[in-house]
């Protein structure tokens, strides 16, 4: 497999086998070799090092890969697969072997995650910190539909103007280009803080501060879809089949992307380059997003520094 592939992590449960769905149709319709990659049990690979202790051929049979084959057999083409058994931890042994990938595959929550949370700790590690885009497919609590696979919904762009990264416009156009769908780029404007709010005395707790003048918002509007349209130019140029559609909305971009993922096929998203702190890593657009969509969300790294 000389070309970069697509990796999906695996484990046997229902969410990770809706991401195998995807990553099998999205695989499919780049034209591209498909990894299938499970990470075994602590018993299994005591047991496959325990083999190897004695001089002999550590396989031992994955039934998770055993069971995904039959069912990749079962869905014909021609989509070249490898399937790799992998140990350590699972989100370093998928991290690894997505470092020459073209995209990682995940679940949103994995065969232990705990039914409350909708975004498991390992799909939170992946796309904080992989080195190529991430796609979080939603479990089925928060689907809409995966009818149509990849392929299905116009592509959802969290742009903003300043600081998310060409390789996350690139990602979203070539997406859109290769399902022939819209790209929807959605920039939020910062309101103001109210007079009332800075100059007047504190606020009962659930009084609604009033709106801002009307002749202030127009001047915003305005300035941020300059903004927006300069962001875009070079890759509105770049691809000129790829239907644009401006969204500028108020505050609230996190928001705005996860009422579209309602119809949207995929939802893209920049992560901030290395911080500390996880949710800052990711950016609190991407946080919010990956929590509470309801279609795959990609999560695109921005390009290593130079001296990296």
């Amino acid at each position: 497999m000389s070309a970069k592939s697509v990796v999906v992590g695996v484990d046997g449960s229902e969410h990770s086998h809706r991401a195998l769905e995807w990553a099998l149709n999205t695989a499919r319709g780049l034209d591209a070799p498909l990894v299938v990659a499970h990470v075994r049990s602590e018993a299994l690979q005591l047991g496959a090092a325990r083999i190897a202790s004695l001089g002999e051929p550590a396989e031992i049979p994955d039934s998770v890969l055993d069971g995904v084959r039959a069912w990749i057999e079962e869905q014909g083409g021609n989509v070249p697969v490898r399937y790799a058994s992998l140990d350590g931890s699972v989100p370093d042994a998928l991290l690894a072997e997505a470092r020459t990938a073209r995209l990682l595959v995940t679940g949103s929550r994995g065969r232990g995650g705990f039914t409350s949370l909708l975004l498991g700790s390992t799909s939170r590690a992946l796309a904080s910190s992989a080195p190529c885009p991430v796609v979080v497919v939603p479990h089925e609590a928060r689907d809409v539909s995966l009818e149509n696979g990849a392929t299905a919904g116009r592509i959802l762009l969290g742009l903003h103007p300043e600081e998310t990264a060409d390789e996350v416009l690139d990602f979203a156009f070539h997406a859109a280009r290769q399902r022939n769908v819209a790209v929807e780029a959605v920039t939020a404007y910062r309101l103001p803080p109210s007079p009332v709010i800075l100059a007047g005395p504190p606020a009962p707790a659930l009084q609604i501060p009033p709106p801002l003048p009307m002749d202030e918002t127009p001047e915003l509007v305005t300035e941020t879809t300059r903004r927006q349209e300069e962001r875009l130019r070079p890759f509105t140029e770049r691809f000129p089949d790829v239907e644009v559609v401006p969204a500028v909305v108020p505050s609230d971009a996190a928001g705005r992307l996860v009422e579209g993922s309602q119809s949207a096929g995929l939802v893209v998203v920049g992560r901030h380059r290395r911080h500390r702190m996880e949710s800052l890593l990711m950016g609190s657009v991407a946080h919010a997003v990956l929590h509470h969509a309801h279609c795959p969300v990609a999560v695109v790294p921005p390009a290593p520094p130079a001296s990296a």
